[in-house]
């Protein structure tokens, strides 16, 4: 499925398809990844600005990557997998 990358902020994010789930990974400058979440389909970019400072689950990150799947449960999964492998720093940890 698609994967795209761009800068953290409202402009960019409202650009981000919204017809798949996703799996999301808030990035730092230096493409560290600070967290992993999941969105449903219609609900991609509300989620994702969610994270944005000011936002109910602020997350610092300077890029946001996407990666498009074909259900909210293989969405689940593979935020599962990605979350045991990188250990995301604000995730939280034994979820």
């Amino acid at each position: 499925m698609a994967k795209k990358t761009v800068n953290n902020n409202k402009t960019n994010i409202d650009k981000l398809p919204n017809d798949k789930p996703v799996v999301y990974k808030i990035k730092t400058e230096g493409g560290t990844v600070n967290y992993v979440g999941v969105a449903q389909r219609g609900r991609v970019q509300e989620r994702i600005e969610e994270h944005l400072p000011g936002g109910k689950d602020y997350v610092p990150g300077a890029k946001v990557q996407i990666e498009q799947v074909g259900s909210i449960a293989d969405a689940k999964k593979k935020e599962t997998a990605a979350i045991k492998t990188i250990q995301p720093k604000h995730n939280e940890q034994g979820k």
